[in-house]
């Protein structure tokens, strides 16, 4: 049986043209379909068990590092020197939590409380937690400046107890005890004439409020009614506003929880999250693009603006009362205690605080807050450090203070780590490179495997009908396939459409003809 070959070819026409169709919908639906799966994994739904568990219980590791500023000259500085201090450290922390409490509303909002426990890693650290430290006394110092508004005869009795209790303004402790708290006289005294002065009744150390504790109340959107809210803050304890700063705009709470952000982000988007230890909400900007174990990543970096005076920076003024540029008065929510924060080393800060104290070498690379972050994953890198604001206080015994400049003075600084590894690393690098790439490259095949079967059948189509030479034939293969393939212009992308120029095959149009005793004749132009 004779089959027609005019009637194959036109079949293959058909199937030429349809498997190009195909490739040029993908390169219009493919990103579609890839944005309706990120949405669908973003959401705050317990249905989705692997984005759900993600932001329940934070399975990737977060490692805290903890550097002290150790001082070598706390003797000269009674004497009115300039302190001189030693980086310590890291002793670094790993990072467990976990929510609870959750509760879903109506109106798209969760509920939750974050707990976070710390375990030391000794393996990770530069050092183990029973190194002995010395920094400013914070109990002292912080108390000296509280005096100042108590009546006279009570800001004699607490000067007093200074020298019952053998505190002085600095204080030699542990890596554990300076951390996790110690038994203090002075605290038990101030506890039970001054009850409410402290923030706790028990031990008193620097992070004894952050091991088995939560940041708080914070109700977030789920993203179901609107995913440019996923993870933003609703409230925050009940408020929708703080209470701490002197302005409207420094008290909004802005942003996300710190965490995650909504997905779809560009190098115009900016990162606003909310701070309870900052007492603030905070924002990063774009800096560059990178790449994490194959993951196409953002960094986004804090701004010089961030902790900026407000005579450097007007909308800061809120923040104030306000000394050099770069630092964070936080006493306001930290029991008016002489606390500011700033980048570590003073980094990004005014160049005369490092004049103050000798032994900072402040770096972008080693003291810049930034987040490096994918639409769906984050690879974070915080950076703060909490430095302690001294001064002589006319109630405080000179036996007890000296001669103390007026200083900042750095107490410590920390740094929390967070990476994907194992298992979730596998997913995320196959969800959201591999997936796409492999859609991408399928969209080209389909279009060029649709346009050289239309070609080819048309052609074979065009032979059997005009009776085209063999040895013509396959030259005109290859010109009309280069033709279609690699036009002058080539792909163009732009505007969110994908154009596919075919003026080559203008340029290789044959002109054919038929001389008079039948033989197939061609020139191109």
């Amino acid at each position: 049986m004779a089959v027609n070959k005019s009637k194959v070819s036109a079949g293959f026409i058909v199937v030429g043209v349809l498997t190009a169709f195909f490739g040029i919908v993908l390169v219009f639906v493919g990103p579609v379909i890839i944005d309706d799966q990120v949405v669908k994994n973003t959401i705050i739904d317990p249905k989705n068990d692997l984005s759900y568990t993600m932001w329940k219980d934070l399975p990737v590791p977060f490692f805290m590092s903890v550097y002290f500023f150790h001082v070598l000259n706390p003797e000269e500085i009674l004497k009115g020197e300039k302190p001189m201090v030693e980086q310590r450290g890291p002793y670094v922390y790993r990072k467990q939590c976990r929510k609870e409490n959750i509760t879903f509303h109506p109106n798209s909002t969760v509920s939750y409380r974050e707990y976070r426990r710390y375990f030391f890693e000794p393996s990770m650290s530069v050092g183990n937690e029973s190194d002995v430290i010395t920094i400013p006394n914070m109990l002292v110092l912080g108390a000296a400046v509280m005096l100042e508004d108590l009546p006279f005869a009570l800001r004699l009795l607490i000067s007093a107890t200074f020298k019952t209790f053998k505190e002085g303004p600095f204080l030699t402790k542990t890596v554990e005890e300076l951390m996790w708290g110690y038994d203090s006289k002075l605290v038990e005294f101030l506890n039970k004439y001054l009850p409410g002065m402290l923030p706790s009744t028990g031990k008193f150390g620097l992070f004894a409020e952050f091991n088995n504790s939560n940041t708080g109340l914070f109700t977030i959107h789920t993203g179901r009614d609107n995913i440019k809210n996923v993870h933003k803050v609703d409230s925050w304890n009940g408020l929708t506003e703080l209470s701490y700063w002197r302005t409207p705009q420094c008290n909004m709470i802005n942003g996300t929880a710190g965490q995650l952000w909504p997905p779809f982000m560009t190098k115009e988007t900016t990162l606003p999250f909310y701070s309870p230890d900052a007492c603030r909400s905070l924002e990063l900007v774009y800096q560059r693009p990178g790449v994490m174990n194959g993951i196409p990543l953002y960094r986004f970096v804090a701004p010089k603006t961030m902790f900026a005076n407000g005579t450097d920076y007007p909308p800061n003024e809120g923040f104030c009362p306000c000394r050099q540029s770069g630092l964070l008065n936080v006493s306001s929510c930290r029991y008016n205690s002489p606390v500011f924060i700033s980048h570590p080393h003073f980094f990004n800060a005014d160049p005369v605080l490092l004049d103050y104290v000798l032994g900072l070498h402040p770096t972008e690379e080693e003291h810049g807050l930034f987040i490096d972050i994918h639409p769906v994953s984050a690879h974070l890198h915080p950076h703060l450090k909490a430095a302690t604001f001294k001064k002589p206080i006319k109630t405080v015994p000179k036996r007890e203070t000296g001669k103390i400049s007026e200083v900042v003075m750095p107490m410590l600084w920390f740094e929390e780590n967070g990476y994907i590894d194992g298992p979730i690393l596998t997913t995320f690098h196959t969800n959201l490179v591999i997936l796409p790439a492999v859609m991408e490259y399928m969209q080209y095949i389909f279009i060029a495997l649709g346009l050289f079967t239309t070609i080819v059948a048309a052609l074979v189509y065009y032979k059997v009908r005009v009776r085209i030479p063999h040895s013509q034939l396959l030259p005109l293969i290859l010109c009309l396939w280069l033709a279609a393939c690699f036009p002058t212009s080539g792909w163009r992308k732009g505007a969110g459409e994908t154009t596919l120029r075919l003026n080559g095959i203008i340029r290789l149009f044959i002109n054919a003809q038929y001389a008079e005793d039948g033989q197939y004749k061609s020139s191109a132009t």
